[in-house]
């Protein structure tokens, strides 16, 4: 993976290539103000008023500068150029922030192919006090993308659990794996989910532990599907296409858990990611079903492809169990958030009125938007069940992403602050500094959020 730490760094004066920033309504103005061979070298470029545009032009001697139009103000202002510049040393005039954006429009997967032997673009910055957060935000996101552009080949249960082990090695804490038939005891429904995968993707529990005992608690689930068949509720071809990325909920919060541990935020971290693979086998569990949960109420399975909340219950119950203050949970968890939403805009759903709020307003802040939908009471009689407390997956297909986070709701005991994000996970196109594939959804306001929090 490429080392951001070595991409942006305070200016100090260093010999550097300068970019002009311009904005698009002064493009003319600044053409203007030029010479007619500068004029004629920036057309010759296709240089126009448009956002993302720039130019190369020479100075003195072998010296060279740019002239860029600023794409606003956000995270993402410099990530077309830090991908477009030869690779060199430079600071910028006339703009402010974008370092985010500068540091991911260099983000390449290059697991399975050889990395591109272009050269670093390091960009000089007087906020340095503010370089150490916009490298680990930087880092977390990169782990997000590469957990889940990793084929299911190379990422299953057991790398989920390796991730979680590596961040005790950078950081400190322990984990505690529960694996296997270990788990149809006490986690049964994790169990009963991950159990017909082959014995080296068995299903399991991991937690992980850190920070001082007699800090305030907070618990991070994430959704570790590491492959969806759908079951024997199978999957057509092309919806089981992209289900390398059903682990996405576990990606996030392993890196959320990063940026916590390396900020050193005075709190008690417990992560858990329930990890399985839905596969199809002999022993399979099947379509009517009746799961009991850790918490005991019992489910009727109506669809193995609703498989992620049923994991994920279990887990919930399991950071309930240690009574924290706050509870966030990320999962890929249904079509319909995507139907209602699009890919780019994550559903936040929360019973909490004053961390719903805290996590709009940091989604706004950070360039990270969430949009709020209603655990809408009304819709809770959808989980009834004839034989069982309630069903996994109502019939009808209506509000399929509030049902979801209402059978979660189910496993949270009132008075706990709980948000839950519905996040894709995959990026459908490209856009600079975010390419085509796994992407962060939400990590920066929710971190955002924590830090605000716990100083």
């Amino acid at each position: 993976m490429i080392r951001f730490d070595d991409l942006l760094q305070p200016d100090r004066g260093q010999p550097a290539h300068a970019i002009e920033m311009i904005a698009p309504d002064d493009h003319a103005g600044w053409l203007a103000r030029q010479s007619p061979r500068t004029r004629g070298m920036v057309a010759a470029q296709g240089f126009r008023g448009k956002p993302g545009h720039h130019a190369v032009l020479p100075g003195e001697g072998d010296d060279w500068h740019v002239v860029a139009v600023a794409d606003g103000e956000t995270p993402w202002s410099l990530a077309g150029l830090s991908a477009a510049l030869p690779a060199g040393t430079y600071r910028i005039e006339g703009h402010e922030g974008g370092e985010l954006g500068w540091l991911l429009g260099q983000y390449r997967f290059d697991r399975y192919r050889r990395a591109d032997e272009d050269g670093a673009r390091i960009l000089l910055t007087r906020d340095a006090a503010g370089i150490a957060e916009t490298i680990a935000l930087a880092g977390a996101t990169a782990q997000v993308r590469d957990l889940v552009n990793t084929p299911a080949s190379d990422c299953g249960p057991a790398d989920l659990e390796a991730a979680a082990a590596a961040l005790t090695k950078r950081h400190g804490g322990t984990v505690t794996v529960r694996r296997g038939d270990e788990l149809e005891q006490g986690y049964p429904m994790i169990h009963a989910v991950g159990h017909a995968a082959a014995r080296d993707r068995a299903p399991r529990l991991i937690e992980l532990v850190w920070g001082d005992q007699a800090a305030p608690r907070i618990a991070l689930v994430g959704k570790g599907v590491s492959f969806d068949t759908g079951g024997l509720d199978i999957k057509p071809s092309s919806g089981m296409r992209l289900m390398k990325k059903d682990m996405g909920g576990a990606a996030h919060a392993l890196a959320l858990a990063e940026l916590v541990m390396a900020a050193r935020l005075p709190v008690r971290l417990h992560l858990l990611i329930p990890a399985v693979e839905n596969a199809i086998s002999g022993d399979a569990f099947r379509p009517g079903d009746v799961l009991r949960s850790r918490k005991g109420l019992t489910v009727e399975n109506t669809n193995t492809d609703a498989e992620g909340r049923l994991i994920l219950a279990d887990a919930l119950t399991r950071a309930a169990e240690e009574k924290p203050e706050l509870i966030l949970d990320f999962a890929t968890l249904t079509g319909a958030a995507r139907v209602a939403l699009g890919p780019d805009l994550p559903p936040l759903f929360s019973d909490d009125e004053a961390l719903a709020r805290d996590l709009l307003a940091a989604g706004v802040a950070t360039h990270d938007s969430l949009w709020r939908l209603p655990l809408w009471d009304g819709y809770d009689e959808l989980l009834k069940s004839d034989i069982a407390d309630m069903v996994n997956a109502p019939d009808g297909g209506f509000a399929g992403a509030i049902t979801a986070a209402l059978f979660l709701r189910r496993f949270v005991p009132a008075g706990i602050p709980w948000a839950h994000l519905d996040v894709f996970a995959w990026r459908p196109t490209s856009k600079p500094g975010r390419p085509k594939g796994g992407d962060a959804y939400g990590l920066r306001a929710t971190f955002t959020v924590l830090r605000q929090r716990y100083r």
